[in-house]
């Protein structure tokens, strides 16, 4: 196929990368269990949707490693490359895009610490999007036989497997319906709603603020929208007292206000799903 330009994930110069691929698959039970008591972002999030059990916990404690430290603005895979390992972002944040054939940039989805992606992605012939880093990040990779092990020989896993996946895409689905059909008020309103509900899962908000190390091209990049129009958004939300972004933090003074004026309803984010579902047993599938 032919090159395609590479931009990074905040629109400057991507570093080349050199992903490890190709690790021999190991054995759940040759993996040491180590400590779990320490759980990192992914298996806390993971237990939020699934009563795990000790032994899931060290498992895929194991199977994530110590992870890899990547920069800022990092490809871990591009468009058009070989799927690779599952990513699980450890720490720092990362996002999904797209190149446009004149070169503009679609962002296609925000992860933070916690999230995974691209489960599925072995059958297809080559990736469809890029995934990369935002922020300066730990990142997991997870080989695709230890994967399917995974799914294979742990249904407590799978099912919190499953269940993540469903909300992502409950989320593109949120994202496709915004830049179809709401007004750029509304679409800001409805991201920064998401944002806000998504990061607080992560850990307690006080004041209403919480972090967003996001710039202004990225947002415009995932709303559609230019960088001056969305800049010109949050500039009336701010000096409405509703919300305002402040060095690399969101702050929402009356997040009743924003909800209404993005008509948000977190159902997509299947918040009471996850309460439910940690406190089910997990049956054998």
């Amino acid at each position: 196929m032919p090159t395609m330009r590479c931009r990074s994930a905040d629109a400057a110069t991507c570093h080349n990368h050199d992903q490890d691929r190709g690790r021999p698959c190991i054995g759940l039970h040759d993996q040491p269990l180590g400590d779990t008591r320490v759980p990192n972002a992914f298996i806390s999030k993971i237990s939020h949707r699934v009563a795990l059990s000790p032994e899931d916990i060290a498992i895929l404690k194991a199977a994530c490693g110590p992870g890899r430290r990547y920069p800022a603005k990092h490809d871990l895979i591009r468009e058009g490359d070989d799927p690779g390992p599952v990513f699980v972002f450890l720490e720092g944040w990362g996002c999904r895009y797209k190149i446009m054939p004149e070169g503009g940039r679609q962002v296609l989805a925000i992860m933070m610490p916690g999230d995974f992606c691209d489960m599925h992605t072995s059958v297809l012939n080559e990736m469809d999007h890029t995934i990369a880093t935002v922020t300066p990040a730990l990142v997991a990779t997870i080989p695709r036989p230890r994967m399917q092990e995974l799914l294979d020989l742990r249904p407590g896993i799978t099912r919190a497997f499953w269940l993540m996946q469903l909300v992502d895409l409950g989320v593109a689905r949120s994202w496709i319906a915004s830049i179809g059909r709401r007004g750029s008020t509304e679409r800001v309103a409805h991201l920064m709603c998401e944002l806000y509900l998504r990061a607080r899962a992560l850990r307690p908000v006080e004041d209403g603020q919480c972090a967003l190390p996001l710039s202004q091209i990225l947002l415009a990049d995932a709303l559609g929208l230019t960088p001056v129009h969305v800049n010109r958004v949050l500039r009336r939300f701010k000096a409405a007292g509703i919300m305002a972004l402040r060095q690399g933090d969101l702050v929402i003074s009356d997040i009743a206000q924003l909800m209404r004026i993005a008509g948000f309803d977190d159902a997509y984010l299947q918040r009471r799903l996850a309460s439910e579902e940690s406190q089910m047993p997990t049956p054998a599938l």
